[in-house]
């Protein structure tokens, strides 16, 4: 059987590595647009805030090894054109300018995404940057060393790890964003309050509630981002505002959803049987909602990209949807979240309610402890749990991992309160933080009845 890949960063490596693991003799070709495969983006930030020092360490496969696998790899080769029909795909070399077509029994379309690049006046200014592939990261190393000052665009993710990065290099640096808040789409206000709060305490400057209108010319050589309340200068602005899935190859030759991510079924299969989806070019089934949502993290598209693997030669496992786990940390802060925030249960109009605590993760009597804030977001009708989010000096990084867990098994406020968790001092209460967390929405909820 012949498989085509296309893209190879985290879905299309995943791939291409479970497809030659389950049967070595299938002869899989990739045509990938860059000259690397498998960049972390998500390490863009700890490269340029020096703590990872050697930018190889953000790649965890290359070319030569998925050769090794047994894969042909067209490294700087662009797929222009797909026949669905006649199951071939077209073919430009980037670098000589040739094309070609080749024949595909079974094709992979893992082609990701790139960022979102609103039409604003003056967007190709020179000092505006993009932050999403390896040639972002390269560019944005070197042009930052001499800058001083620093203005970043989008406070999610992605943004407010620049921002760190650069503060801690002794820029000045701005944030602006369109929202009231940073990080709203994962955190509720309780723990954005505290972020933001702890950036303006560090002097960085926060625009929020902001339209970036145009970029111009500086008049000292740097950018001026003129948004609707005023005028920002700096040498540099990174553009951080989401991502779009890059579909345009299928456009009408399979299902998508309205932005543009591509229809899957259980086994990663897209409305043409002969083709399979995955990563930040596909929707994933979002389990709090029960509906197709676009998420586009590296632990969906790895997973998906394997899933690929293990189902292109029959149906095998089904994809098990996900709760957009996910987390960060800043300035020596552990912040995670799984599942949905309070304000995004009711924007779907789904029966919610949250209770928050803050409470040490071990006793008191122990020489040192470190307080853990923390929120549930529950249906009230049923008491299932829909979201949760911590914040902590301590790592509490693993319990959104169990939140996830519970949220996909349909657990309930009752089950979190009293689920069996160990204890002992080094670590914990005789009730884990977890524990006491449900407990406390058992308590919310019993009180309400009895007012």
């Amino acid at each position: 059987m012949k498989v085509i890949v296309i893209g190879c960063t985290h879905a299309g490596t995943a791939a291409v590595n479970q497809i030659l693991a389950s049967d070595p003799t299938t002869e899989v070709t990739v045509y990938e647009r860059n000259d690397n495969v498998s960049f972390l983006s998500c390490g863009i930030a700890l490269y340029l805030g020096g703590e990872v020092k050697d930018p190889q360490g953000l790649f965890y496969s290359s070319p030569e090894k998925l050769a090794e696998l047994g894969a042909t790899v067209h490294m700087q080769h662009d797929v222009t054109d797909i026949d669905t029909t006649a199951h071939t795909v077209t073919v430009k070399d980037l670098v000589s300018g040739d094309e070609k077509t080749d024949h595909y029994d079974k094709l992979v379309v893992t082609t990701g995404s790139w960022p979102i690049i609103p039409p604003i006046d003056g967007i190709d200014n020179p000092n505006v940057y993009l932050c999403k592939n390896w040639q972002h990261a390269q560019k944005l190393w070197d042009d930052a060393k001499d800058a001083k000052r620093v203005i970043v665009i989008g406070g999610g993710y992605i943004g407010t790890e620049l921002v760190e990065a650069y503060q801690r290099q002794g820029k000045e640096v701005t944030l602006i964003d369109g929202l009231p808040r940073i990080l709203n789409k994962y955190l509720d206000t309780e723990f954005t309050d505290r972020i933001q709060k702890d950036f303006t305490d560090r002097g960085i400057k926060l625009a929020l509630n902001q339209m970036v209108q145009s970029f111009s010319d500086a008049a000292d050589g740097g950018v001026t981002v003129t948004t609707d309340q005023g005028d920002y200068t700096a040498d540099m602005a990174i553009l951080c505002v989401g991502f779009r899935p890059n579909t345009g190859l299928l456009k009408g030759k399979v299902d998508m959803n309205k932005n543009g991510s591509i229809m899957t079924n259980d086994y990663m299969q897209t409305s043409d049987p002969d083709i399979y989806g995955a990563g930040d070019s596909v929707a994933v089934h979002y389990n709090p909602t029960h509906k197709d949502a676009y998420i586009p993290l590296a632990t969906n598209a790895v997973r998906q990209g394997t899933l690929v693997g293990l189902n292109i030669f029959k149906p095998t496992r089904k994809y098990m949807g996900t709760q957009s786990t996910s987390g960060l940390m800043l300035f020596d802060t552990t912040i995670v979240a799984s599942g949905m925030t309070l304000e995004h249960a009711k924007l779907e109009n789904i029966p919610a309610a949250a209770v928050t605590v803050e409470d040490n993760y071990r006793p008191e009597f122990m020489p040192t402890t470190t307080p853990v804030l923390m929120q549930l977001v529950y249906n009230p009708e049923t008491r299932a749990i829909l979201g949760a989010q911590f914040m902590s000096k301590y790592d509490v990084s693993q319990s959104a991992n169990t939140i996830s867990v519970m949220i996909q098994n349909e657990n309930t406020i009752d089950d979190l309160g009293f689920v069996d968790m160990f204890f002992q001092p080094q670590f914990d209460r005789p009730f884990n933080y977890l524990n006491i967390l449900g407990q406390a929405a058992i308590a919310q909820e019993a009180n309400k009845v009895t007012n």
